[in-house]
C-alpha cells in the first residue's frame, strides 16, 4: 500500500484561540488502481457475468459517475483465495470480515503516519483517537489497532463511529472539534478507513442499483490532527473548525438502506436522494453561515469543500445556490481521482481546496470562510463553518 500526505500553511497566529483548527492531512490507498475505462470488462470477468444488458447500463454508468480512477483492496489474488465472493447468493461475511477489517486497519496506520509526518511533533503528543468506518465490524474496533499499530500510549482515549457512510468523515471532525475544544492542549487524531470488499457482488438483474456502486466507489484511507492553540513554528493550522453541525431529515431513513447480511453490505439509493439534498441544502448552509454574518449574496465568495456523493448531487448543489462552476472544483477533482470514497472523501477534498488556495496570489481571495458539507445515511447532512488558514 502507498501514502500521500499534504504539508502545511497559515500562520498560527490567525487561528483564534480556543477554536479547533485541522494541522495536518495525510491519506493512504491500497495498490490496486483501477481505470475507469477497464473496469467494465474488468468486473464481468471476475464475476464471470456476460449479460450484454448489464454490461451496457455499466458502462453508461461509468461515463456519468466523472470518475476517471480509483483505488481498490479487491485483486485477483484475493478473488482466487476466495472465489466465493463472485458467486450469487453464498454466505460471505466472515471471509469478508477477514478481509476488510486486515486492510482498513493497514490503510489507517498509513495514512496516519502520513499525516503525523506533516505535522511535524511526535506520535507520543496524540491524546484521542477518532475511528471512522462502515468497512468493517469486530470487538475491539478498529480504532484500538490503529493505537496498537502507531504505538500509542494505553492512556490514549479512543472513539469509534461505525457505518455513518459518506457523512462519517464530516462527523468525526465535528466530534474531534468538541473533543479538542473540551481538552486543552489535547492533540486529537482522526482516522478514517473503507474498503468496498465489505459490498463486492457479482451482477443482478434483480439488484441493478449494485451496479452504480460498482460506478462509484473506491477504498482507501484519510487522516486528520486537530487541535487548538497551535503552538508557534511547530505547528501550521489549515483550517480552523469555527462551528459543527447535524441534520437528519424526517421519514428519509429508507432513502440511503444499508443491510448487513450474510453476503456482506447490501444497500440501496433511491433515485430521489439527489433531489432531497437539493431541497434541503440551502436552509442547512444558512444555518450555519448566519452565525458569521454572511447571507446566501456570500456563496460564492466562500470555498465550499462539499463530500462528491456523486456528480448529480453536486450539479444539484450547484444550480440551486447558483454556485460558479469553480467553487465544487475541489469536490469534483477528489471524485475524478479517487471516486466517492466514503467517509475518506472530504479529506482529499480539503487537500485540493488547500492546492487551490495555494496557487492564489496575495489579495485575490474574497473571503476565508467555506463549509465543509456531506451527506449520510438517515438522511444526514454534516456542515462546519470553517476559515481557510492557508489563503
Amino acid at each position: 500500500m502507498g501514502s500521500e500526505q499534504i504539508g502545511q500553511g497559515g500562520l498560527a497566529s490567525k487561528a483564534k484561540p480556543g477554536k479547533a483548527t485541522i494541522l495536518a492531512l495525510g491519506k493512504a490507498f491500497p495498490h490496486q488502481l483501477v481505470m475507469q475505462e477497464f473496469l467494465v470488462d474488468g468486473y464481468f470477468r471476475n464475476t464471470n457475468c456476460d449479460d450484454p444488458e448489464l454490461k451496457k447500463k455499466l458502462a453508461r454508468l461509468c461515463k456519468t459517475t466523472t470518475v476517471k480512477t480509483r483505488y481498490v483492496v479487491m485483486s485477483d489474488e484475493i478473488l482466487k483465495k476466495y472465489p466465493e465472493l463472485a458467486i450469487e447468493g453464498c454466505p460471505t461475511i466472515k471471509q469478508r470480515l477477514d478481509i476488510c477489517n486486515e486492510a482498513v486497519t493497514q490503510m489507517a496506520i498509513e495514512a496516519s503516519r502520513a499525516c503525523i509526518k506533516k505535522w511535524g511533533r511526535s506520535v507520543s503528543d496524540i491524546t484521542h483517537i477518532v475511528y471512522v468506518s462502515s468497512s468493517e465490524a469486530r470487538l475491539p474496533g478498529g480504532d484500538l489497532y490503529l493505537a496498537r499499530g502507531l504505538g500509542l500510549s494505553p492512556e490514549t482515549q479512543r472513539v469509534m463511529l461505525y457505518f455513518s457512510g459518506c457523512s462519517g468523515g464530516v462527523a468525526g471532525l465535528r466530534v474531534a472539534k468538541d473533543i479538542a475544544e473540551n481538552n486543552p492542549g489535547s492533540r486529537v487524531l482522526l482516522a478514517t478507513s473503507e474498503t468496498t470488499i465489505i459490498g463486492f457482488k457479482p451482477p443482478s438483474v434483480d439488484r441493478p442499483y449494485d451496479l452504480v456502486g460498482v460506478a462509484l466507489f473506491g477504498d482507501g484511507a484519510g487522516a486528520m490532527i486537530i487541535g487548538t492553540d497551535p503552538v508557534p513554528v511547530t505547528e501550521s493550522p489549515l483550517f480552523e473548525l469555527h462551528t459543527a453541525i447535524q441534520n437528519f431529515l424526517p421519514n428519509t431513513e429508507k432513502t440511503i438502506d444499508g443491510r448487513l447480511t450474510e453476503e456482506g453490505i447490501s444497500f440501496t439509493l433511491a433515485r430521489e436522494l439527489p433531489q432531497i439534498i437539493e431541497d434541503n441544502i440551502e436552509g442547512f448552509c444558512q444555518k450555519l453561515i448566519g452565525v458569521a454574518g454572511l447571507t446566501h449574496k456570500d456563496y460564492n465568495k466562500m470555498f465550499w469543500a462539499v463530500h462528491p456523493g456523486g456528480p448529480a448531487i453536486l450539479n444539484r448543489m450547484e444550480k440551486r445556490l447558483d454556485l460558479l462552476p469553480d467553487k465544487l472544483n475541489a469536490s469534483r477533482r477528489a471524485l475524478m481521482d479517487y471516486g466517492n470514497a466514503s467517509s475518506n472523501t472530504i479529506v482529499y477534498v480539503l487537500e485540493y481546496m488547500l492546492e487551490e488556495s495555494r496557487k492564489m496570489k496575495a489579495g485575490e481571495a474574497d473571503c476565508d470562510w467555506g463549509l465543509i458539507l456531506a451527506f449520510g445515511p438517515g438522511i444526514t447532512f454534516e456542515g462546519i463553518l470553517a476559515r481557510n488558514l492557508a489563503i
